[in-house]
């Protein structure tokens, strides 16, 4: 425990922890991306991919033991599922900070396959990970305004065309795919910008998801609904290094996707599109609901 130390001592401490983690990982991970690169398709390329993602998860575990011995965090895990390391899930959960990634692999741990999840495309040129996430087949999304495709109609579907392929970079292979429906972190101004009707949550985008729902079809197990609820506020990640977040609440509810969304056009058909908001909505406002009463303590 370091907690004994000043938070800017704490932090530094953790954060060469988490750096020194993570380049061990990622040496070896290299390796299975330059596989990866060479072998670019069939049933060898896959074995890399899963072996690549082997080695990500265990660099998310190790993670979590360090921060669960240098940190105290009260960690309220409430995971209501029946989840296997060799299935393939949908995960859709609210996003408040960057720690909410962190949080995820502290909760599912190795009970579940490693997250796949859409990364912004500026994000490829991250120091050591922006290689990283792409050997492990993380999409990356370039978004593009209305004003961009009123301009240049072509851009338009463009990342549900990057949807597609990613969904079938890892159709062969374990997968969790998160997706944080409302696009981007929550704040206040983001938040009032929308005039959300929701008190805690920003608006859900379904369009992506959409597409992975009728891209994964049936070979998706179920959906994994996790609502995260920091008590005390979302706070950033080096205040998250320093020590000042005390406690996480982490729900998880698994349902089952409506086999009606398997198949359908969700930017084509409006019929399909107004069904799959629907659903969409009825499952924000119930987490929205969720939070509130977490939040109370209930």
């Amino acid at each position: 425990m370091l907690s004994f130390l000043p938070g800017p001592l704490h932090g530094a401490v953790v954060m060469l922890f988490l750096i020194v983690n993570t380049v061990f990982w990622a040496t070896p991970l290299y390796v299975m991306v330059l596989f990866k690169v060479l072998i670019p398709h069939g049933a060898l390329r896959d074995r890399f991919s899963v072996a690549a993602a082997w080695l990500a998860q265990h660099w998310a575990v190790t993670n979590s033991i360090m921060v669960q011995l240098l940190m105290r965090i009260e960690w309220d895990l409430r995971m209501n599922m029946d989840v296997s390391p060799q299935g393939q899930y949908l995960v859709c959960a609210n996003h408040q900070t960057w720690n909410d990634i962190f949080v995820l692999m502290r909760a599912f741990g190795k009970r579940a396959p490693f997250f796949k999840f859409f990364l912004k495309q500026e994000l490829i040129w991250v120091p050591v990970l922006g290689l990283a996430w792409w050997g492990l087949d993380y999409p990356f999304m370039k978004r593009y305004s209305k004003e961009q495709v009123a301009k240049n109609p072509a851009l338009k579907g463009k990342d549900l065309e990057t949807t597609r392929k990613a969904c079938e970079a890892f159709k062969n292979q374990p997968a969790l795919v998160l997706n944080f429906l409302e696009g981007t972190r929550f704040t206040p101004a983001k938040h009032d910008q929308q005039k959300s009707p929701f008190r805690h949550l920003l608006k859900p985008k379904s369009g992506g998801f959409a597409f992975t729902v009728s891209a994964l079809g049936e070979r998706l197990n179920s959906l994994l609904d996790v609502t995260i609820v920091y008590p005390d506020g979302a706070k950033g990640f080096w205040d998250f290094c320093a020590g000042r977040v005390r406690k996480v609440i982490v729900e998880v509810r698994q349902l089952e996707v409506p086999h009606e969304f398997y198949e359908g056009d969700y930017e084509n058909d409006p019929v399909y599109r107004e069904r799959f908001q629907k659903w969409i909505g009825t499952l924000w406002s119930e987490k929205d609901q969720r939070i509130e009463q977490l939040l109370k303590g209930q």
